[in-house]
């Protein structure tokens, strides 16, 4: 999407992840503070200023409302500072300007919101993430559609040479021998296929009741590549054929999983089956975090793709409805696998070797442009439900704290004090600052 930057002389390379990485951050962190800004004047709260990026101003205006708006040098963040707060962090109010106010003013603080109106205010940036999230993700469901309920072939792919009866069009019955009515029973015995013979398909074609060959389902087929992998480092594309690697012949999605599993982090080659070029890849396996059947995460020696059907289903249109379910399941499945990967890393059963910080994000996010704008779109519904979940940790200065402190106030009908704020501000931005050091170097590492 934008290889064309990989022109520009001394830093085409870079821009080629840096263009991606900024606009993904931008829409994410526009989205965040919106939701805060338009939330709080809902309620009536004041926005001094809303601020994209950080450091030195490039453009500003004021509107209507008094707010003042401003794109700064570095797109690295943003923020909302409403009336009364002591800085753009909303880390305090700055009560001596406060108390100086006229009474009119005064009300229109964010201090002096009612304390449900200042929650709803903060909570509002990590809720817009996830509104964002969902509307792309729904929308990705709409464009792409979903599996047509009676097991309709779409589209068939087989290794070259080989021969086989299965059709677009034919409607699958059983598959060896076992009947199927559904395409999660296609999925699960396709798991219990003999990779060394055909797979014999009962289909239904024009009205007619077939036997015929196809192909093993599980084909080494690259369905996706995910970004800050080996495979997206090596250069592996979509869609491509894996037929060789270090020096193994490959015949199944399996027998690819079982020689990457067994080796060690050394380059190997690789070769690919490009439409009708074979390619050759040098690759380096790494250890990774991998999700298990049981919702826990391990860690093997993975390359980073996902694996291809063979046979593929005829899609159906998805609705408002619909898409409306899918964005919100995705954003769940996400959720969840956001706290099971807390819980793993607080509790030593995932190493924080996985954490991936701003470096991390930006060739993920040039990995995605490279492979399409839907991957790019993707990225960011993909980021701003991440964005979202971390600004929800009970941490100091992120919105999650704010929320706990909130509840701290609404508990004992006080806030606390603004010593113990301090403190606690003081040891949220050290612990984030270290997080993002660590991360920022696994980063490094990883490149």
């Amino acid at each position: 999407m934008f290889d064309f930057l990989s022109y520009v002389p001394l830093i085409g390379g870079t821009l080629t992840f840096l263009v991606p990485f900024i606009i993904v951050l931008s829409v994410v962190i526009f989205i965040h503070e919106f939701g805060h800004y338009i939330v709080g004047r809902w309620c009536g709260i004041h926005a001094e200023a809303f601020s994209m990026g950080f450091g030195p101003v490039l453009k500003t205006w004021t509107d209507k409302r008094g707010t003042r708006w401003q794109i700064a040098a570095l797109p690295f963040g943003g923020y909302v500072k409403f009336l009364g707060d002591a800085n753009a962090a909303s880390g305090g109010a700055d009560r001596s300007a406060i108390e100086a106010m006229p009474e009119s003013l005064r009300a229109r603080t964010f201090e002096a919101a009612a304390l449900w109106k200042r929650a709803l205010t903060v909570f509002a940036g990590p809720g817009a993430n996830f509104i964002l999230s969902i509307v792309i993700f729904g929308l990705i469901a709409m464009g792409s559609g979903r599996p047509s309920s009676d097991l309709v072939v779409g589209e068939v792919k087989s290794v070259p040479g080989e021969t086989i009866g299965l059709q677009s069009g034919d409607q699958i019955q059983s598959f060896n021998g076992q009947p199927v009515s559904v395409w999660k029973d296609f999925e699960e015995f396709k798991f219990r296929a003999d990779e060394n013979s055909t797979p014999t398909y009962g289909v239904q074609r024009n009205g007619e009741d077939l036997s015929v060959s196809g192909p093993f389902p599980w084909l080494p087929i690259v369905s996706s590549v995910n970004p800050v992998t080996p495979a997206a480092k090596a250069g592996v594309k979509k869609d491509d054929l894996v037929i060789e690697m270090d020096g193994k012949p490959i015949a199944s999605f399996f027998e690819l999983q079982t020689i990457v599993q067994q080796m060690t982090s050394r380059e190997v080659s690789m070769k690919v089956l490009r439409g009708t070029e074979v390619v050759d890849l040098a690759i380096t396996p790494r250890s990774m975090a991998y999700e298990k059947e049981d919702g826990s995460f391990g860690e093997r020696m993975m390359i980073g793709i996902g694996a291809g059907l063979s046979v593929s289903p005829v899609y159906e249109t998805v609705g408002l409805l619909g898409a409306l379910d899918a964005g919100v399941g995705s954003v769940w499945h996400l959720a969840k696998t956001f706290v099971r990967t807390i819980s793993e890393l607080v509790t030593g059963g995932l190493s924080v070797k996985n954490l991936q910080g701003p470096v991390g994000i930006a060739v993920a996010s040039g990995d995605s442009a490279s492979q399409g704008p839907l991957e790019l779109v993707f990225m960011i519904a993909f980021i701003s439900t991440a964005i979202g979940l971390m600004n929800l940790l009970p941490i100091p200065i992120l919105d999650g704290g704010h929320l706990v402190i909130f509840a701290y106030q609404a508990i004992f009908r006080r806030p606390p004090s603004d010593r113990a704020l301090q403190v606690a501000m003081g040891v949220g931005l050290s612990l984030l600052l270290m997080l993002m050091i660590f991360a920022t170097f696994n980063d490094i590492m990883r490149l």
